[in-house]
């Protein structure tokens, strides 16, 4: 696509495009709309944003469905405590499922009209903050972090992929987590086993199917009511994770089996995944959540207690996992979903594999959906629902 000039303003120092630009068939594209973070710790505010062009290896999508995640509550909650590079405004949000209006330079997988799902990165470092962030009605993404979604599956179910499919792929297969050879229709079985702790979770789920089908067992853990739910996902060993007698039982089960590593999903699971690794001769634990949860944090600024002793605490249990890791020879390294982007594991996921996997069924998109309302206005509620607590589910909210 051109890049010209079109009509704008500015609001809020930012620009709004009040001329419409027109895509690659040379119709007219309607103004955007954005749920804005208008400042640290604030609620999102529906309001103008700018129309941005894709630019080379880019699409400029329609959303029709935005599912909310935790980075999201904690990036609203906790101010500049993750994610300080963001600035005030920004828009939020990393998963998004429509249809592409626009395609840039050097893009030949997709065309105007297709269906599509794809991992919105704008709250990520050197990103365009504004264009990429998923709470709005047309996001610019990456097409090498976009698939297309077959005509059986809705965009609400889609949605529930792109974070947690990319975070677990980038823990199971980069070469600094787990290393595990890549997925394939036709996996070869390699005799060996992984642990995914905190199967039911939206990194579970995903890393359930994406670990068998690289020809691997999976033993997880889940509440009891989600047992039957992960081995439809592929998962041979099941166990609770609430039981004071998990990490014995789970060892004992693994007895005599080759490990090749450990995922730690969901706050505390990063010291029994240690624990289990080291019983079982297991080498490398991935790391997909903090120690400590960071949902008590108070939503203000400035020094509080609990914010000192929440941080106390995180920095002595991180100290401590890592001094017993390296102890056992394990390496214990925490994952983070996006940097899939800069390396092999990126194009592996969303051009190679997926892309197959949904058409034929393969991939089940997991965990479920859960439709929490429509429209932009719908994305606040379901942070504030997502915060009080969910489980496997995923919140969606329909454009």
């Amino acid at each position: 696509m051109t890049r010209r000039v079109v009509g704008c303003r500015v609001m809020a120092h930012r620009v709004i495009i009040t001329t419409p630009i027109r895509n690659t068939l040379g119709d007219l594209m309607p103004t955007n709309t954005a749920a804005w973070l208008p400042a640290p710790r604030a609620d999102l505010v529906v309001g103008p944003a700018a129309m941005h062009e894709p630019g080379p290896g880019e699409l400029l999508i329609r959303n029709r469905a935005v599912a909310v995640n935790p980075l999201d509550d904690v990036k609203q909650r906790t101010g500049n405590l993750m994610y300080r590079w963001l600035p005030s405004p920004a828009v939020l949000g990393e998963d998004i499922a429509g249809e592409v209006v626009a395609i840039g330079p050097g893009v030949d997988r997709f065309a105007v009209g297709d269906r599509v799902v794809a991992y919105a990165v704008g709250m990520e470092r050197g990103r365009r903050h504004d264009a990429e962030g998923g709470f709005q009605q047309f996001t610019v993404v990456r097409a090498d972090l976009a698939a297309p979604i077959p005509d059986a599956l809705r965009d609400e179910d889609a949605v529930v992929l792109p974070l947690g499919i990319s975070t677990a792929a980038t823990a199971l297969f980069q070469s600094d987590h787990l290393a595990l050879p890549h997925p394939s229709e036709h996996p070869s079985p390699t005799g060996t086993t992984v642990v995914v702790w905190g199967g039911a979770t939206s990194v579970g789920s995903n890393a359930i199917q994406l670990a068998v089908a690289s020809g691997h067992r999976v033993a997880t853990t889940a509440s009891p009511h989600n047992h039957d739910r992960v081995r439809e996902l592929g998962a041979d060993l099941v166990f609770d994770y609430r039981s004071p007698t998990v990490v014995a039982d789970l060892i004992s089960a693994l007895r005599g089996s080759s490990v090749v590593g450990v995922l730690a999903v969901g706050t505390g699971s990063a010291e029994p995944a240690v624990a289990v690794a080291a019983a079982t001769g297991a080498r490398r634990v991935a790391l997909a959540s903090p120690s400590v949860s960071f949902g008590s944090l108070p939503r203000r600024a400035g020094p509080s207690l609990t914010f000192v002793r929440t941080m106390t605490r995180l920095v002595a249990a991180n100290v401590a996992l890592q001094v017993r890791a390296r102890r056992a020879g394990i390496s214990a390294r925490y994952v983070w979903g996006s940097s899939l982007m800069t390396n092999e594991v990126g194009p592996m996921l969303w051009e190679d594999y997926l892309p197959s996997a949904l058409a034929d069924g393969r991939h089940v998109c997991a965990p479920a959906p859960e439709v929490v309302g429509d429209g932009l206005e719908a994305i606040q509620p379901a942070l504030d629902r997502l915060h009080d607590g969910v489980s496997a589910r995923k919140l969606v909210v329909r454009l």
